[in-house]
């Protein structure tokens, strides 16, 4: 454990975000995303911080690492691309599918025991074949199917009842919620439902980068360890082929990132230094470039990161501008910070 007496719980206010990205066609700003950024060194310290990293905000599927690190605690033994999917938003794709299937038979359960939502594959081009195919909605596709099947294991192994699994009184909702505060170090300001139906913790983008950074550089063979380990070496399960979080877990060695609806994304590397982005109007498109430019800020090579500088703006169908992180959050030059 983190701390016996986590510090209280972030405000509840409006947050005070500043303009962390930039639209810019033809040489001028069309546009401007505002958010927070928050960048913290290894020795957990803030280096860097943008807009309002102290307000409580919800973190959606950024969270899930925590709640994977929870149930490892509570004795889920999961390891490997199981353990991955169990902390993933994922794509819909069949291996998701059928690794969501294997943890509810490894728990003597199936698909009708999931409480969260029915929905469609995640990824446009596998929801595309869904429909075209005649397939429904249902629990299994949902994003977030690979959690629900490893809560319900969980609950199952703890002797807990399975029917209300998701009820923030359950006692697998309050051992999260404990281990939520323990890594981030702060109370939980607000709980209330995620759009998969399982509570959702309200805390702050400090808290968030601080508790991904005790995940990354926690000692082998702990259960944080275990999540950051799983979630690396099996990045396509913990999201799918093609999304941007699992390249950018390629491309820079060591680092674990989650991303999160409503334009979140946290990442750290296995020293401890992390990062943690909110985007305040829930735009994707800013939400990589940000995070790559905080990550530069916090040392990462900026060559690494050069794919995920932004996405082209098209006039007429060529290129004639980008989505690119505002200049404060350019690398600080070493003689600058020397």
């Amino acid at each position: 454990m983190y701390s016996s007496s986590p510090a209280g719980a972030p405000v509840v206010r409006e947050p005070l975000h500043a303009p962390v990205a930039h639209l810019v066609r033809g040489g001028v700003v069309e546009g401007i995303h505002y958010g927070s950024v928050v960048v913290l060194g290894a020795d957990g310290r803030v280096e860097f911080q943008l807009g309002d990293i102290e307000a409580a905000f919800y973190p959606r599927s950024a969270v899930k690492p925590l709640q994977a690190v929870a149930m490892l605690r509570a004795g889920l033994p999961l390891d490997g691309a199981l353990l991955s999917l169990a902390a993933a938003s994922h794509s819909g794709e069949e291996r998701h599918l059928a690794g969501t299937r294997r943890i509810l038979e490894l728990a003597g359960l199936t698909e009708d025991d999931l409480r969260n939502v029915p929905d469609m594959p995640f990824d446009p081009v596998v929801r595309d074949a869904w429909v075209r195919e005649g397939r429904l909605p249902s629990r299994l596709a949902q994003n977030c199917s690979g959690k629900h099947a490893a809560m319900l294991w969980t609950a199952r192994l703890n002797g807990w009842s399975l029917t209300d699994y998701l009820d923030p009184g359950h006692p697998l909702q309050q051992a999260i919620q404990e281990i939520v505060e323990d890594l981030t170090g702060q109370r939980v300001a607000r709980v209330t439902v995620d759009g998969c139906g399982a509570p959702l913790f309200s805390i702050s983008l400090h808290g968030l980068a601080r508790a991904l950074s005790r995940i990354t550089s926690a000692a082998p063979g702990t259960p944080e360890a275990q999540v950051a380990d799983a979630m690396r070496e099996h990045a396509e399960m913990a999201s799918g082929s093609g999304r941007d979080v699992a390249s950018l877990m390629r491309a820079v060695p060591g680092l674990l990132a989650k991303d999160g609806f409503e334009g979140v994304q946290v990442a750290a590397l296995p020293d401890g230094r992390a990062i943690a982005v909110k985007i305040a109007d829930g735009a994707n498109r800013a939400r990589i470039p940000v995070a790559a430019a905080a990550l530069a800020r916090v040392g990462v090579d900026p060559e690494l990161l050069t794919e995920f500088a932004g996405e082209p703006l098209l006039g007429g169908g060529e290129p004639v501008g980008c989505v690119r992180a505002v200049r404060a959050l350019d690398p600080v030059p070493l003689a600058a910070s020397a």
